[in-house]
């Protein structure tokens, strides 16, 4: 007889098969399937240009027995002056906070849209606030694809906010804002993390149109868990973005000084040092679940429904214990874990079995799941 795992202490065999996700999403090489709002599109070429110079520079290096000990010696000091400076750098979340970019502002916004009444009034000005907000907002609406620009003749741009909130309304900013704030805070303008920020972008959009479905299936609060859902990576996001600009700062201080000094080999070996993808994958690991929430109660938002529901998905042990909201979250994290590890061939289908039956999915959860388009958020 199977014994069942539904909800209790969660087994080894799902521990083992999220952290292979993560390693996936922060280390793997195999590229992503790509969405149609990918980010920093602009970066291909350079990221691509930096992997094929690392890559020429190390060739070059192997036929040079005392150059390429110059490498592991220089690549190794440089990695161990970064992972120094990230842990002790993470080791404080207010320093993580202070570098987040997270504003007390945007995230009574999203307290707001989680809530069952909005006032469109109230949002106004607290999306006015943030600059990028609102030209997200302003290029969506005047872009070719927008049912404005569709529906009125001639080629009119719309500018002003309280027009453009008018016109989306409070539904669809309940979608729109939570999914370009996350996008807001993932690392962008760095091509060393440019496939991890990627798939962990596709990751979360994946997450949050499974709770959007599963928040209607159950009548829940649906904006309440897909920002959850979303917000359930923003502790990654954040690791990974001051992992990317720790590296960075280190990266150029080392090549200037290099370049100064007129050493090429010691230039060259800086310039082929690979970001440490693997000591950003420990440092998620040990610390993205908990920032989601902590980083969120560090801006005074304590009692907020979206810290509450993302703090227990972090300190609750059994599943079974979750509230609603937090096992409808917890529902839809699985099933992007599945999904992914699938498409990349990395899941067993016994181990699928146990994800489903350890987060208790019933055959109409499966059956709502299944049918979703998951290569794009459905948004206004």
């Amino acid at each position: 007889m199977a014994i069942s795992v539904a909800g209790g202490v969660k087994p080894g065999k799902i521990i083992e098969v999220e952290y292979r996700l993560y390693l996936q999403l922060l280390v793997g090489k195999k590229a992503a399937v790509k969405m149609e709002d990918e980010l920093d599109t602009l970066l291909d070429d350079a990221a691509n240009k930096l992997e094929i110079e690392r890559a020429a520079i190390k060739l070059r290096l192997d036929k040079q027995l005392k150059a390429k000990a110059l490498y592991q010696a220089i690549s190794e000091q440089l990695s161990h002056a970064v992972s120094k400076d990230i842990e002790h750098q993470l080791s404080w979340p207010e320093k993580v906070s202070g570098l987040s970019g997270i504003s007390q502002t945007q995230l009574l916004l999203l307290d707001l849209l989680a809530a069952k009444e909005v006032n469109l009034a109230r949002l106004r000005p607290l999306i006015d606030d943030s600059s990028w907000l609102v030209s997200e907002l302003t290029a969506m609406i005047n872009s070719p694809s927008s049912r404005h620009r569709r529906t009125n003749r001639g080629n009119i741009q719309v500018s002003d906010l309280k027009l453009i909130l008018n016109y989306v309304g409070v539904e669809n900013l309940r979608l729109l804002v939570p999914y370009f704030c996350l996008r807001h805070w993932l690392p962008s303008g760095n091509a060393n993390v440019l496939w991890a920020a990627r798939k962990l972008w596709r990751y979360s959009i994946i997450s949050a149109i499974a709770a959007k479905a599963l928040g209607q299936l159950h009548s829940k609060n649906v904006s309440l868990v897909y920002t959850c859902a979303l917000l359930n990576q923003l502790g990654s996001a954040v690791v990974l973005n001051c992992g990317a600009r720790m590296f960075e700062k280190h990266w150029r201080t080392w090549l200037q000084e290099a370049s100064h000094s007129r050493d090429k080999e010691v230039y060259d070996a800086i310039l082929a040092t690979e970001f440490p993808a693997n000591e950003i994958f420990n440092q998620v690991m040990h610390h993205g679940q908990k920032y989601s929430w902590q980083l969120l109660s560090l801006q005074s938002f304590d009692d907020s429904p979206i810290t509450q529901v993302l703090k227990e998905l972090d300190v609750e042990y059994h599943f079974s214990e979750l509230s609603p909201e937090a096992a409808i979250v917890a529902k839809a994290s699985c099933y992007a874990k599945v999904y992914l590890l699938e498409e990349l061939k990395l899941i067993e289908h016994q181990e699928k079995r146990v994800m489903f039956d350890y987060y208790e999915f019933s055959q109409d959860e499966l059956a709502c799941l299944k049918g979703l388009n998951f290569r794009k958020l459905d948004l206004f």
